[in-house]
Formats: structure tokens, sequence, C-alpha cells
């Protein structure tokens, strides 16, 4: 049994073999490379793993699963932070078919809710350190709203769950894998989109094997390469930009951050003599400012490259990499949804600085369209649209949106605003999408807004984006009530409803009204706009 999606028109599924993007491989081919090394392949905060474990361990995992009914064809829900145990889960549900939702750490019960009651998954692997699985309560709303789910696994188990570790290390020599098809869906990536319900991505293994490599081969990451994953562990810019997995091909060793602070990462950049991380804007500014504060700058001697991407980085900020930080810039622009953009590491200093690179393949079709479709010149403003080789061809189960983001041609618009110059390379204006980029997590404003007009007192709300030096956006919240409510009474209750911390709104703006455009919906342009003049009046 297969996952249905939107598979590629033959044709274009045709000229993407003939030309060696899609080789066929199932993307357990990338932990089997090296399967027979004893180099340390991934390291965390309490063990290594080398290539030998990690293949070995995952093979053993999918043997116990198999052995309890999973087949390919199944879905699974998974939820881990930046652990080893992370990608032998990974590969060992891909060893077996079953397709895996990677949720991050940070998301809460409405996040979790969303993705399991789209793909109805048989099986959790989840963290009892987790603040929603310390206690059995939500998992039993699982169950409830998800009868499928049969089978739960637990990293730091309680006494009587079934544990990962204990599967994963039980001797097994029989497994033979059963992956899906490479044309078929690996896993679910995760869209940071605009609308209420997180919207989920089929990726498939031909489509991301060929990202992965071909950002290999851009970033050059080989044996040597020692990476630095500061950022989620599930998030797609440190899993395959060419993240975890690019690293996993090459041959190098990647090392896991609990977190992208300076005070965890300038250890083990030093301890790991790490050469190359990528990190989010924000990070990049607490980086500089505790370089000049605490004159360090030597524990990061062995960094060669340091990615930027997630959020728009700003000229003056990256000039500064290079000349405080002692290493090259790349910029990357991509998306969980396909495209990736990067700047080549041969650029001149100017295109590094102030764009956002060009797209992986010759045969990435990206174009800029104004507001009735139809194509803008170079170095003009507007949407971007695009299709290829890595790029997906609609959101899982979600007809009526996909109806909306892509044109008759099968050209994805992204809701991103950009400018493209006649060398192809990309500059990001902004955003068209109703959609707040705070430091590299998306927050839709619907599913806020929505969470908050559940308050009884709540008449309207609307969510706007509101600039901030370093995270680049926070998000505000404008509320019209029936009566008096206060800023902490407004977060209680959304946390109340299970929401990731950082879709809090930052600031609440109490009104009578919110303002209307002429066919009657909230002005958000306005909103923002006073926003920026409440900001000048008070400088």
């Amino acid at each position: 049994m297969s996952i249905s999606f939107t598979p590629w028109p033959a044709d274009l599924a045709t000229r993407y073999r003939k030309k060696g993007y899609w080789q066929d491989k199932p993307l357990t081919a990338i932990s089997e490379r090296h399967r027979q090394s004893d180099h340390p392949a991934i390291i965390d905060q309490v063990q290594t793993l080398s290539y030998r474990q990690l293949a070995t361990y995952s093979d053993q995992l999918a043997a116990q699963l198999q052995a309890r009914g999973l087949t390919t064809g199944d879905t699974a829900l998974v939820q881990l932070s930046n652990c080893c145990e992370f990608y032998i889960v990974f590969f060992a549900l891909l060893k077996l078919g079953i397709a895996p939702v990677n949720a991050l750490f940070s998301h809460q019960q409405s996040e979790l809710t969303a993705y399991a009651t789209q793909i109805r998954p048989r099986l959790l692997i989840a963290d009892r350190e987790h603040p929603v699985f310390t206690d059995n309560r939500f998992l039993e709303q699982l169950h409830a709203q998800c009868p499928e789910l049969e089978q739960t696994l637990w990293h730091h188990p309680f006494a009587d769950d079934s544990g990962l570790h204990a599967l994963f290390t039980q001797h097994d020599e029989t497994f033979t894998p059963t992956p899906s098809s490479p044309d078929n869906v690996a896993f679910f990536q995760l869209s940071g989109g605009s609308t209420g319900t997180p919207k989920l991505i089929p990726r498939t293994h031909n489509d991301y094997y060929y990202s992965i490599v071909a950002s290999v081969e851009i970033c050059q990451f080989t044996a040597q390469t020692r990476y630095l994953c500061a950022l989620p562990i599930a998030h797609n810019y440190p899993m395959s930009s060419p993240g975890i997995l690019g690293v996993l091909y090459a041959g190098g060793v990647s090392v896991l951050a609990a977190d992208p602070s300076p005070t965890t990462c300038f250890t083990l950049i030093a301890d790991h003599q790490i050469n190359v991380t990528a990190l989010v804007p924000p990070a990049v500014s607490l980086w500089l400012q505790s370089i000049r504060e605490w004159d360090c700058a030597e524990q990061l001697s062995s960094l060669r490259l340091l990615q930027v991407g997630g959020a728009k980085l700003s000229e003056s900020l990256a000039a500064r990499i290079p000349a405080e930080i002692g290493c090259q810039l790349q910029q990357v622009f991509g998306m969980a949804e396909g495209l990736v953009n990067y700047t080549r590491l041969d650029d001149d200093l100017q295109t590094i600085l102030t764009t956002q690179g060009r797209p992986i393949s010759p045969d990435d079709e990206v174009w800029v369209a104004d507001t009735q479709g139809n194509p803008l010149p170079p170095n003009t403003t507007g949407r971007l649209m695009t299709r290829g080789p890595y790029t997906f061809r609609g959101y899982y189960n979600s007809p009526e949106h996909n109806a909306t983001c892509f044109d008759q041609q099968g050209f994805y618009c992204s809701g991103d605003l950009i400018s493209i110059s006649e060398q192809g390379y990309i500059t990001v204006q902004g955003r068209e999408k109703d959609q707040i980029n705070r430091g590299g997590e998306k927050i839709a404003a619907e599913e806020v807004e929505n969470l908050l007009q559940r308050h009884p007192d709540i008449i309207h709300a609307a969510l706007v984006s509101m600039n901030d030096e370093l995270l680049g956006e926070k998000s505000c919240a404008y509320i019209v009530a029936k009566q008096p409510l206060k800023a902490v009474q407004l977060r209680r209750h959304l946390r109340e409803q299970g929401i990731a911390e950082f879709k809090l709104p930052d600031r609440f703006v109490f009104t009578e009204m919110l303002p209307l455009t002429p066919v009657g919906k909230v002005d958000k342009k306005q909103l923002r706009q006073q926003l920026i003049d409440d900001n000048k009046n008070k400088a």
C-alpha cells in the first residue's frame, strides 16, 4: 500500500530521470553508504553513534516494529529532541516503508493533534520528558481522536513503558528492508504555511535524495566535514541543506547541540573542531554580540563555513560574519516544499552579502509573477513561482488549498516576494501570505486568531507582524473584546489550547474596532502601519 499524493506529470518525471536527478534510490541508501565504518556519524550530549551503529540500530528497530505488525504504507508521528535516536528512528521507519511526520520538540498538543488527525498514525514515538507526555492525559486524547494509533514507543520511558532503546539494541540479523518505492512518499515535512491547520508536505525518496546530493556538491561537504546541528533537528534546513543527511551522505560527523546559544555552541565548536554550521539570523546576532562581549573568537577558529537561512539576513549583519567570526558566509533561502537556493562558495563577496543565492538545479524553473500571474522582468519584485525536480506538487489531502497555491502549469506560489537578477540570483523582499517569520519559526496568523477567538470575551482578533531588530519579526495581536482583558490572561488562554510557545503573541493591542478593507476583510496592512507609526512616535 502506498500513501496518496500529487505526483509529477509523466513528461517531467521522465526528464528528471534522464538527467540523472532522480536515481530511484530509497533515502535509506544514505545510511548504507558507510555502513561498515566505525567512524563517528552523530554525536549528542550523551553518546557517540558510529556509521555501523546507525545502520545496525535502525535495522534492529525496524525488525522489532515489523514483528509488531507495522508495515509499508503505515504512518508514524515522531517527536524527539536533538538526539542520536532521531536518526535511528528516521531510518528505521524508512526501512519499513513507514512515512513519519517529525514534529518539532517545541510543538504542543495543538500541533501534534493536527498532524495526527491528518495522517492517522499507527505508531507514536515520543519523549516522556516532553511536557505534554509527563502523564497520559494527552495520550488518551490522541487515542480517542485517532483510534488507529495502536502503539507507542518512548525515549526516556517510565517503568511500564515500551522503551525505544530496548528495541533498537535488541540483536537481529534477519531483517530485510522493505522501503516504499523511490517515487512514493518517504516522509512528511512540516509547512510553515499561512492557514489555520498546519499543512503537511509529502516528500518522495527521489526528490529529497536529489536535493541532498546536489546540496552536498554545491556546499562541498566531504568526509572531513564536522557539522554542528544547532537548530531543531526536524527542521528541513538542518536535515537536508545539506544538513545532517548531507553529512551522512558525505561520510562526515554531525554534532548535536541542545540549542543555538553561544554558551552551548561555542564550547562544542572548540571541543569537536566544528568547521560548518547553520543558523538563523537572530542566532547570528547573539553569536556576534557574545564574541564582542566575551572576546571568545578563538573558540570559533576551526569554523570555515557559516550557513544562514530561515529568514532574511540583512546586509549589515551579513558583512559582520567574515569580519568578526572569520569564516565564509553562505546564504540559504529554501522551503520545506522544495526549492532551495544557495550563494556559491566561489561567488564574489557582494553577491554573498546581498542576495539569497540561486537554485540548486538547472531544471528549477523559477520566475516572478505580478498579482494577475503574469511574468515580470528581472530585478522587479513579485510573487515567487517555481516547479522542479524536488519541489512538491501538492500538500497532503488539501485539494482546496492546493487549488489556490498552484497555477494550471503546476507552478507553486510560495507566498514569498522576491526579485531575480539577470544572473539568476534571488533577493527576498518579503512575504505576501499572512504568515509571521519569528526568527525562522513560521507562525500562521489564522491559527492563532482562531484560538484567540475561542475565548468567550473576544469578539475579533487579528495577528500581524511587527519589525524586530533581533528576530526579524515578532507578532502583535489586535483584540476587540466584550470587556477589559489583560495580555497575561490571553497568553494563559493560548497555552491552555496547547500551542507552541513561539506562537504566543509578543504584544497585545486592545481596540474598539479593527479597520476593514473595501471587501470587508481586516485591513492588516493598516494595522502593520499603525505599529510602525507608533514606534516612530515613541522614538
